[in-house]
């Protein structure tokens, strides 16, 4: 299933389709520069998102890993190792922008 953008980033990929083109080209590319799994690539976006206090890439990323069957668990995870790093407040911050997306999702516990 394709991720609905936001109204503002679609219109900007509608205008500049070839500075779209480049930007997925550039991330897969990233993607394959090494040797890690898509699962942990998955996680390591969502931490680099966290860090960057990004909360729309943390919806983003979030979406991302649920429909690459990682766990709510897993997912939840990540804010909670940041905590030693950026802080309980901004760690906090991005579970909460975690949970607008796991809320949304039914649990299959």
């Amino acid at each position: 299933m394709k991720e609905k953008l936001p109204d503002f980033l679609q219109d900007v990929i509608d205008e500049y389709p070839d500075v779209w083109k480049a930007y997925q080209s550039l991330g897969e590319a990233c993607g394959n520069a090494g040797s890690l799994d898509s699962k942990t690539i998955r996680l390591v976006k969502l931490a680099l998102a966290i860090g960057a206090k990004s909360e729309g890439a943390v919806h983003s990323h979030t979406r991302r890993a649920l429909r690459e069957g990682i766990s709510r668990e897993e997912i939840q995870q990540v804010p909670l190792l940041a905590i030693t790093s950026i802080g309980w407040s901004s760690s906090m911050a991005a579970l909460s922008w975690i949970k607008d997306i796991l809320d949304k999702q039914p649990k299959t516990d």
